[in-house]
C-alpha cells in the first residue's frame, strides 16, 4: 500500500495517571504488573477508582485563578514531555517561544465540572459565591498549557467525548503536515469527578470491583485520572535540531457509528471505518500490525465490539486493554494509550490485560495475560467514545 501523508516524528513523552507519575514509573508498573487502586463512597457504596496519590499529583506551577486540578495534570504531562523532546532545559522554557508550537489536547470533564462546593451550596439554599462560574468560564487545559510555557501557536481543546486524547493527537498531525508549527504538545487529560462519576453510576456501566477487560463476567469501567501528552514535530524541526525520535505517528483514522448516544454500533462498522483510514494513511496492511492497544474499558458492549471485529481484522494480533493499570481516564485515555503503545514499540513487549480469567462466548477475541513479545515493527491503538466517536492511530518503531 502507498502511504499517504509523512509520517510524523514523536520526540518527546510524557504521562501520569494511577499507575505512574512519569512515564518511567509508568513503564515499571505496567510490566511488573502491578494495579493501584484507590476508593470512593458514592451514595453510600464503595467504589473502586485510579486516582492519583498526593505522591504523584503534580503541583500549582501557573498561578492564576482558573488553575484547577485538570490543567495542573496536564501541564505535568508537557511539562515531562518537553523535557524528554529535549526541546528545554531545566526549568528554562525560552526555547519555545523562538518556535511556532501549538496545543492540542482532548478532555471530558475538564477543568469546569468540578465545582462540587458551588452545587452543594445550591442546594442547601445558600448563596454560592461566583468565582466558581468565573473559573468555569475560563478553565481550559489547552489554554492553560500554552500560559504556563508562553507558547503562541494554535491552541485548541477537543471535547469528543472518550476518543478526545487520540483525535487530538490526530488532528495536531494535522497542522505539522500543513506547515502551520513546528512543534505541537498533544494528548489528553482529565481528572475523577463526583458529579461525573455519579453521572456514571446511573448509566449502570460502572463496576463494584476493579473493572475485567474483555472477561465473560465483566459489569462496567472503573473510572480513573490522569495526562498523556506526546511532543510531534516536523521532520525538518526534529532533523534540524537532530532530536532523537521515539516512535512515527504514520495513520490517523476518525469515524462515527451515527448510531446511538453511549452504545456502540454492535457491528463496529465505524471503529471499523476508522482503522481502515489509519492503515490507508500509514500505508499498510492489517497483516503488518504487530499488536493493537485496545480501547477496552471492560463494558459489555464495547468489549464485545472490539472483541469480534479485531479477529476478523487481524487474526492472530495479539491485543490487550491497560485500563486494568490505569483506568479509564476518559478524554486523557486516547494521550495515555498513545504512550502506552510507544513504549510496548520500543520494549518490544506487550502488558498483559489485567481481569481476564473466563472467555466470553460471544466472540472469539482473547486479550493476552501475560507480558507478551512483539515484533514491535507497527503498533494499532484504538479509542471508541459516547456518540459512536471512533478513532485509530498508527505508530511505527523509530528505526525507519
Amino acid at each position: 500500500m502507498k502511504r499517504v501523508d509523512q509520517p510524523v516524528p514523536v520526540t518527546g513523552l510524557g504521562c501520569l495517571c494511577a499507575a505512574g507519575g512519569s512515564v518511567p514509573e509508568l513503564t515499571d508498573t505496567l510490566f511488573a504488573g502491578q494495579r493501584h487502586l484507590a476508593w470512593r463512597e458514592v451514595r453510600g457504596r464503595r467504589y473502586p477508582v485510579f486516582q492519583l496519590n498526593e505522591r504523584a499529583a503534580p503541583p500549582r506551577y501557573y498561578e492564576g485563578p482558573e488553575c484547577l486540578r485538570c490543567g495542573r495534570l496536564a501541564s505535568a504531562a508537557a511539562r515531562e514531555a518537553l523535557a524528554h523532546a529535549g526541546l528545554v532545559r531545566a526549568n528554562d522554557y525560552s526555547p519555545l517561544r523562538d518556535r511556532r508550537v501549538g496545543v492540542c489536547l482532548g478532555t471530558t470533564v475538564g477543568s469546569a465540572i468540578n465545582n462540587e462546593v458551588f452545587y452543594r451550596d445550591f442546594r442547601a439554599n445558600r448563596r454560592p459565591g461566583i468565582e466558581p462560574i468565573r473559573q468555569y468560564l475560563r478553565a481550559n487545559p489547552a489554554s492553560m498549557v500554552a500560559q504556563e510555557f508562553g507558547l503562541t501557536g494554535p491552541c485548541q481543546t477537543i471535547t469528543n467525548a472518550c476518543s478526545s486524547g487520540a483525535a487530538a493527537i490526530g488532528h495536531a498531525a494535522g497542522w505539522l503536515r500543513t506547515g502551520i508549527c513546528d512543534v505541537v504538545l498533544a494528548g489528553g487529560a482529565d481528572m475523577l469527578c463526583n458529579v461525573i462519576h455519579a453521572g456514571f453510576l446511573s448509566l449502570l456501566i460502572t463496576d463494584t470491583s476493579p473493572c475485567k477487560p474483555f472477561d465473560r463476567n465483566r459489569r462496567g469501567l472503573t473510572l480513573g485520572e490522569g495526562a498523556g501528552i506526546v511532543v510531534l514535530e516536523s521532520p525538518r524541526s526534529a532533523q534540524e535540531r537532530k532530536a532523537q525520535v521515539q516512535a512515527w505517528l504514520c495513520g490517523y483514522g476518525n469515524a462515527s457509528d451515527a448510531y446511538h448516544i453511549s452504545t456502540p454500533e454492535p457491528n463496529g462498522t465505524g471503529l471499523r471505518r476508522a482503522i481502515e483510514q489509519a492503515l490507508a494513511e500509514a500505508g499498510v496492511g492489517p497483516q503488518e500490525i504487530d499488536f493493537i492497544n485496545a480501547h477496552g474499558t471492560g463494558t459489555p458492549e464495547n468489549d464485545r465490539v472490539e472483541g469480534r471485529l479485531f479477529p476478523e481484522m487481524f487474526p492472530g494480533t495479539p491485543f490487550g486493554s491497560t485500563k486494568g493499570f490505569t483506568g479509564h481516564t476518559l478524554g486523557a485515555a486516547g494521550g495515555i494509550e498513545a504512550v502506552i503503545t510507544i513504549l510496548g514499540l520500543q520494549r518490544k513487549c506487550i502488558p498483559a490485560n489485567l481481569g481476564f480469567e473466563e472467555p466470553d462466548p460471544e466472540f472469539s477475541g482473547r486479550p493476552v495475560t501475560e507480558n507478551t513479545p512483539v515484533a514491535g515493527r507497527w503498533g494499532l491503538s484504538d479509542s471508541v467514545a459516547f456518540g459512536g466517536n471512533n478513532v485509530a492511530l498508527i505508530f511505527q518503531e523509530s528505526s525507519r
